[in-house]
């Protein structure tokens, strides 16, 4: 699984690329984009519900993380966001906690009074160093998960083209 920032979860529909946006009705393209933000919301949501800690996904302990999946459409209307957001049950957004993992151990700090070499009180040379790939090196407090949201839109990728085409095509 990689970490790495990308474009896992991106979709383009072909075909109308040619045409301006003034030529589309906006009213139905936004009522297309928010059938498909339903659709892949639901999916997620589901991803996570029946996998009950299976092939990768988080657990479902409270239906925090499942209440928190919901969708945007742009202000133009052209495009949609699905991804969960921090509720107010929430103490910090753990979605993210969940993608990225956690490793074991906490942040290198600064050192005590007292603790380090002379006035400036620091530490040796290397020391540092030592103290992150010791951190890097052990293993993960909360390992992390397959994303759940990437693969709402890869299960439903076909469904979201034929919504969007009919969208699009009854907008022109």
């Amino acid at each position: 699984m990689s970490n790495s920032v990308s474009v896992d979860g991106y979709l383009h529909v072909e075909g109308f690329d040619k045409f301006e946006r003034e030529a589309f009705d906006k009213r139905a393209i936004r009522a297309g984009m928010r059938k498909v933000g339903k659709l892949i919301t639901q999916k997620a949501q589901m991803n996570v519900a029946l996998s009950r800690g299976q092939d990768g996904y988080p657990h479902k302990r409270t239906a925090e993380l499942l209440n928190s999946i919901g969708f945007k459409v742009s202000r133009s209307g052209f495009m949609v966001k699905v991804a969960p957001s921090k509720t107010s049950g929430m103490t910090a957004y753990y979605p993210a906690f969940l993608h990225y993992g956690v490793k074991q151990g906490s942040k290198v700090k600064a050192l005590a009074a007292g603790q380090g070499n002379g006035k400036s009180n620091r530490r040796a040379r290397g020391a540092r160093a030592d103290l992150v790939s010791a951190r890097k090196a052990g293993g993960w407090r909360i390992a992390p998960r397959r994303n759940y949201m990437t693969d709402a839109l890869e299960d439903s990728a076909t469904e979201v083209q034929k919504i969007l085409r009919e969208a699009f095509s009854s907008a022109l």
